[in-house]
This record gives structure tokens, C-alpha cells and sequence, in this order.
């Protein structure tokens, strides 16, 4: 884990002008050259379904296939890597901090600084649609790659590669210091959405001054998503927040 820790800090490789091969470009991306015998593989991983309205290829033949393994090999490797670094730490701060650094929008954010979309190989009637730029499809994308190099490099080469590029792209400590604040765990949410941002409200206030209790909801375009109770004012409303963030989620 020691040597995984040091790869986590190396820089991750640069971006490099876009050259008529795919693969080619992807080597320089990657980082390492991609094998004859590999090569259809990593082929197979840039290969979005609408490809499939052209005749050309099956379903099984796009990157489907290799994302819902790169999704799990992902899991692990981020899984192992917070079981190590936090050892003092329960198990759900480490399924939340492990959901936002697998999370569609991280993985998306990785992609597109790889500039993946570029390589993508999508149907005609879907060039149009520019679905190379789509969150979903470049997580997907990146998925897809981190099971092409599991398959052809092994887990030990894949789990150095993907922590090597986490370090260049992810501030772990940011995103850390966020896990227990659900307040702001909700705020991304609306802002993510496109909503405005939510509003909190005391509902109610009993007992002596040394021992107050408090009630509070959050409200998310005027309409109650959440309440909370807590001995002070901050407490209660991360409790609504935590409440609207779980039903919000859920729609």
C-alpha cells in the first residue's frame, strides 16, 4: 500500500494534442502502450451503444458490458484505499466519502480532463446529440477503462493507475470535510440541480436556556423537504438537511 500511497502523489500524465488514431491518442492519455493482442478490447471501452444503429456492431460488442465490471473493480479500489487510510473510522463515513469519489459527476470530471470524449466512438444519428459531453456516458466511459486495464494489466497495475490519477484530479481533504456536512452535501445537490438554494427555518424552541431543543425545517422551492431536532440551532439543521438530502435523492 506504501508504494500505491507514492504513486497517489506523482502527477498525472499530460494532455497531448489529438492524433488520428484513437488508440494512439489513448496510449499517450493512459499513459502506456496498448498491446496488439489488447487492442480490442480498448476499442470495445470507446465504443458507445448507438454505435450498434449502424449495423456494424452487437450490443455486447460497446462498452456496456466493460463498465458494469469497471464499476465494481472501482468500488474496490477506492473501497481498499479508505479502509487503509482511515482506520479509525465506522463504516458510514466511509461509504459516504467512498460515494462521492465514485460518484457520476467525479468520474465524469476525470474523464473529460483525460479528454476521453474525444476518442469516443458514437452512431451517426447520435453525433448530433453530442452525448460524448454527457456526464453519465463519460463515467460510464471511465468505468469502461478501468475494466479494459483490469482485464489486460491485472488488479495491482489498476488500483496504482487509478489512485495515480485520483491524485492529479481529486482533493480528498475537500471532499472529506464535506462527508459529515449535509448542509452543504445539500446544497451541491440543488446547485447541481439547478434549484435554488434551500432555506431553514425555526420551528420551534422549548425548555430552559441551558437545555434548549430545536426545531427546524428546510424548506427547497417553498415546499417542506426536511426537519430536525437538535439541542442548538446548527445540530437541528443538519438534521433537516440530512432528511431533505435522503428524499431528495429518492424522487
Amino acid at each position: 500500500m506504501i508504494r500505491r500511497l507514492k504513486l497517489w502523489l506523482k502527477n498525472k500524465p499530460e494532455n497531448v494534442p489529438e492524433t488520428s488514431n484513437p488508440l494512439s491518442h489513448l496510449e499517450q492519455i493512459i499513459g502506456f502502450t496498448i498491446s496488439d493482442t489488447d487492442r480490442l478490447i480498448f476499442n470495445q471501452a470507446l465504443r458507445h451503444r448507438s454505435i450498434i444503429d449502424d449495423d456494424r456492431y452487437k450490443a455486447f460488442e460497446t462498452y456496456e458490458r466493460l463498465e458494469f465490471l469497471g464499476d465494481t473493480i472501482l468500488d474496490l479500489i477506492i473501497s481498499e484505499y479508505l479502509f487503509e487510510l482511515y482506520p479509525e473510522e465506522n463504516e458510514g463515513f466511509l461509504t459516504k466519502l467512498r460515494a462521492k469519489l465514485v460518484r457520476g459527476e467525479t468520474l465524469a470530471k476525470i474523464a473529460r480532463e483525460m479528454k476521453v470524449n474525444e476518442l469516443l466512438e458514437v452512431g451517426v444519428r447520435a453525433e448530433v446529440q453530442k452525448i460524448e459531453f454527457s456526464k453519465s456516458v463519460l463515467a460510464d466511459v471511465f468505468e469502461a477503462l478501468v475494466a479494459a486495464i483490469y482485464l489486460t494489466k491485472g488488479y495491482a497495475f489498476t488500483c496504482d493507475y487509478v489512485l495515480n490519477i485520483y491524485s492529479g484530479q481529486i482533493d480528498l481533504k475537500k471532499i472529506e470535510s464535506k462527508v459529515e456536512n449535509h448542509k452543504s452535501v445539500l446544497m451541491e445537490l440543488m446547485q447541481s440541480r439547478k434549484m435554488p438554494l434551500p432555506e431553514y427555518e425555526i420551528i420551534s424552541e422549548e425548555g430552559p436556556g441551558h437545555d434548549k431543543t430545536f426545531e427546524v425545517a428546510v424548506r427547497v422551492s417553498g415546499k417542506v423537504m426536511g426537519k430536525g431536532v437538535g439541542k442548538n440551532k446548527k445540530e437541528a439543521e443538519q438534521q433537516a438537511a440530512k432528511e431533505a438530502f435522503v428524499i431528495m435523492t429518492d424522487q
